[in-house]
């Protein structure tokens, strides 16, 4: 009897030591995943500097993304690297300078992928520090080698340079194809209707908006005339894939829903989700709860769609408990645009909106509307409400993220300025090229410069300022926001000097 006694007390205490050193590993576990935090990029397309309140709108109220700037740190000087999509996408992904790849253009819906899969990525860095890591949304960086067969795995593309898991848009909403990718596979496709992409020309009988204008619901303006699908007219041509064309109405609830699932089902570890969102991007396609509320047109109602899907994926992050724990950046991959290639009264319904918020430029130009953008980061509980002058880049997040779960990260241009991300400091960058279709400018303290280009220096297309000047502009951004003086002849001294530091970072002399 004394020995069973023994024998069940020993083991009672060796079961005993397992559980509370098993329960011990899962509390450290637990601690260690809870310090590194889940990194969420919210990315908005065209979205402008004025185009929400808390930068100032008044014709349109965006309480739920008010409520990240107001509740965290509002950048005053927030850049992308570019005024167009890809190179932006590139530079913030990559931590490069898009200038210095000449593929880091506005891409086909059908180019190869311009990511080198051995190149250094955000997603990697954060994957070596124990990250799980995903995109929801638009993609636009290309996709494959060359001649992607559509039909079959996509394959180099999101998972090869860092990312887990990928549901994407190959392109653009206004590009072919219209179809969503899972994980390099077209979704719903039905075999027996394969698709078919193509940039050049069109397939023989397929209807387009130029031969059948009857077939479209939205007038082109210019560039979207090719192949149609849901009655609005595209950039390309396409074949077949019928089952699988995406419904454009439904594409901010579609992304949503995919990052609302992805957050849910991958809570239990530290995780990064670049959610990148179509809208304001043509073609406007609000839902119908969102169509005429904000009295500006479709490009207004889709900024309150967007804003209304923000606060929907915010409330998912606290439903699962995971805000607190959770940093959100927040921006946009360039300024605005009214019309980029529909008629769809964003020009006639403006009113008294300026989507530039007071800068002079937009989408494609090197003036300041064309890459200062809202860019927001909030992190409840560890950032403290503040507005930042610090001038800061997408192209920083990734050395700077690097720093926050851990490492260091010092191969590419990227800046690591983590304090100015959390708000511990209002030092950023020092110099930042910034970029419009192949041309740089340099943005250094106060002061813009932008070098003499040849070129029309107006887009009449899109009605907007891009910069281009065949004399040499300085400007200063804190006297005069609007750029309104040129102080290059009145100030040769600060010429001179920003001058030199722009051919120092640029590699090469000014022609």
């Amino acid at each position: 009897m004394y020995l069973k006694n023994i024998i069940f007390k020993c083991f009672f205490l060796s079961v005993f030591v397992m559980t509370s050193c098993k329960s011990v590993e899962k509390e450290s576990t637990s601690s260690n995943s809870a310090k590194k935090p889940n990194i969420v990029i919210i990315y908005l397309d065209d979205l402008g500097y004025g185009d929400l309140s808390a930068y100032g709108a008044t014709e349109l109220q965006t309480p739920n993304i008010d409520g990240l700037a107001n509740g965290g740190i509002k950048f005053t000087n927030g850049y992308a690297s570019s005024a167009t999509c890809t190179p932006s996408r590139y530079a913030l992904l990559t931590g490069v300078y898009p200038w210095r790849n000449k593929k880091a253009r506005i891409l086909a819906g059908s180019a190869p992928l311009i990511i080198d899969v051995a190149q250094q990525t955000l997603p990697k860095v954060l994957k070596k520090q124990g990250y799980q890591t995903a995109i929801v949304g638009k993609w636009h960086l290309g996709l494959g080698s060359g001649d992607v067969n559509w039909n079959g795995k996509i394959t180099p593309g999101p998972n090869e340079v860092g990312f887990d898991s990928s549901y994407i848009m190959a392109a653009t909403q206004d590009r072919v194809p219209t179809v969503y990718i899972d994980n390099g596979h077209v979704v719903g496709l039905d075999k027996n209707d394969p698709i078919e992409v193509n940039y050049k020309k069109n397939f023989e009988g397929e209807p387009t908006a130029k031969s059948n204008p009857e077939m479209t619901t939205m007038k082109w303006h210019h560039g979207h005339n090719n192949s149609i699908v849901n009655g609005i007219p595209r950039i390309g041509y396409m074949k077949g894939g019928d089952a699988a064309k995406w419904t454009d109405i439904d594409m901010a609830d579609h992304f949503l829903g995919k990052a609302q699932e992805y957050v849910k089902s991958h809570k239990e570890q530290p995780f990064f989700l670049y959610y990148a969102m179509q809208q304001p991007h043509v073609p406007r396609t609000p839902h119908p709860r969102f169509v005429g509320k904000s009295g500006m047109g479709p490009r207004g109602d889709v900024i309150l769609e967007a804003d209304w899907v923000v606060g929907e994926f915010i409330n998912t992050l606290e439903e699962e408990g995971l805000l607190e724990n959770t940093l959100i950046v927040f921006s946009s991959d360039n300024g605005p645009v009214l019309n980029d290639g529909y008629y769809d009264d964003a020009i006639e319904k403006l009113g008294k909106h300026d989507p530039k918020g007071g800068l002079r430029g937009g989408k494609y130009s090197l003036l300041e509307a064309g890459t200062r953008v809202p860019f927001i980061g909030y992190w409840k509980g560890t950032i403290k409400p503040t507005v930042s002058d610090a001038i800061v880049c997408q192209m920083d997040l990734l050395a700077s993220l690097a720093n926050l779960t851990g490492t260091s990260e010092n191969t590419t241009d990227s800046k690591d300025i983590l304090d100015a991300f959390l708000g511990k400091s209002n030092k950023g960058r020092d110099h930042l090229l910034i970029e419009a279709n192949s041309r740089t400018a340099l943005r250094s303290g106060n002061w813009l410069m932008i070098p003499p280009y040849k070129g029309n220096k107006f887009n009449k297309k899109v009605n907007i300022d891009v910069g281009i000047r065949p004399e040499f502009q300085l400007y200063n951004l804190k006297q005069d926001v609007g750029q309104q003086q040129n102080l290059a002849e009145t100030n040769p001294e600060k010429l001179a000097e920003l001058i030199k530091v722009y051919e120092s970072l640029r590699g090469e002399k000014i022609k």
